[in-house]
């Protein structure tokens, strides 16, 4: 088990090695997403903020592991 978490890690940061800018660009994606749920109302979606937390987490992880890349 921890042979393929090591290798997913491995790889995922190869991938993410070549393409610094993919994780803040899916989180402002996600922020924009959240604003169009905003305007057309979707349900609990639209009452938790979901995707704006979860694009602005995205996006800060994505700039702190395009720095240590």
């Amino acid at each position: 088990m921890l042979e393929k978490v090591s290798l997913f890690v491995d790889r995922a940061s190869e991938f993410l090695a070549a393409r610094k800018g993919l994780l803040p660009l899916v989180g402002i994606g996600l922020v924009i997403l959240n604003f169009i749920f905003q305007v057309f109302p979707v349900g609990w979606i639209t009452s938790s903020n979901l995707f704006l937390h979860l694009g602005v987490i995205l996006a800060l992880v994505g700039i702190l592991l395009a720095w240590a890349l």
